[in-house]
């Protein structure tokens, strides 16, 4: 595995590649990589002819009252999980790589980006896709791979790349969890033993919503009213949002079908943890 940390090397390597008819699969991450990640590390590398993995902690998609600062890394460990998963080149650029001193152009995605994560995160989502769009243009037409525990990402992402006409193609993958269902997110780290003890609510109000769905229930109020609970048993979650859209336009949507997104949010200690389902399919545990 190459470690490089200027855009126009990592151009040139990738235009070495194409010249030869090879294939590139992308992974974008903040670091502090976990088995989500190296799941999507390991599909790419099924997929394609080289794995392009990214470490950046982006600033532009952190509100000044978030966790920026204390966002965890390791590099080093970083490196070796990334390189055992399959990763090709590992590109780690700096701020200043990537940025001038100031950021005059932002990319936004209009409406699917201002509703749930964007009513609690209002810039947010033009972080996510300022950077994914710069992402894109360095590295170019490849299929790039995103975890679906952040869901609302994905079709944010998704609708940009459409948008703009890139030549890229966006996988989903699906959701990897701990042994109590929780979705592995490098946030976990933030949570006290007690708190972890807790957190297992949430995959717990899932499945028992799905179990509710399973014997025939379509009425969203009622499932939103099954997830809450489990959820409100907890002194230590404070919720931010259950809702029930379809999956695709995110739109809230009061009878249940196969387009239909179960997505959550809530606050745990310092912890902000999200998680999703299909509704009729429920977790993938």
């Amino acid at each position: 595995m190459d470690i490089l940390t200027e855009t126009k090397h990592l151009q040139n390597r990738l235009d070495d590649l194409r010249n030869s008819q090879m294939s590139i699969g992308l992974v974008p991450t903040m670091g502090y990589l976990h088995d989500g990640h190296l799941s999507l590390i390991r599909k790419a590398r099924s997929e394609n002819d080289a794995v392009v993995t990214t470490i950046f902690v982006n600033p532009l998609q952190f509100a000044e009252t978030e966790d920026l600062d204390t966002y965890p890394t390791d590099i080093e460990r970083d490196t070796f999980l990334a390189s055992e998963a399959g990763t090709d080149l590992l590109f780690t650029p700096t701020n200043e790589e990537m940025f001038c001193d100031d950021v005059l152009t932002t990319v936004s995605v209009q409406e699917i980006s201002t509703v749930l994560e964007g009513a609690s995160r209002p810039t947010h989502f033009s972080g996510v896709a300022t950077i994914v769009a710069k992402l894109f243009n360095i590295v170019g037409v490849c299929s790039a791979y995103f975890g679906e525990k952040d869901w609302q990402q994905i079709q944010v992402i998704k609708r940009m790349a459409q948008d703009l006409s890139y030549r890229v193609e966006i996988k989903g993958c699906p959701i990897i969890r701990e042994k109590d269902g929780l979705a592995m997110s490098s946030r976990n780290v933030y949570l006290t033993k007690e708190q972890r003890k807790q957190a297992s609510h949430i995959p717990e109000s899932l499945l028992k919503a799905h179990e509710k769905i399973k014997d025939g229930e379509r009425q969203s109020s009622v499932i939103k009213g099954i997830i809450s609970e489990r959820l409100d048993s907890s002194s230590a979650i404070d919720i931010d949002y259950v809702e029930l859209v379809n999956g695709e336009n995110l739109s809230i949507t009061d009878q249940i079908d196969e387009e239909t997104r179960v997505l959550v949010a809530v606050r745990i200690g310092a912890a902000r943890l999200i998680d999703n389902m299909n509704a009729l399919e429920g977790l993938n545990l």
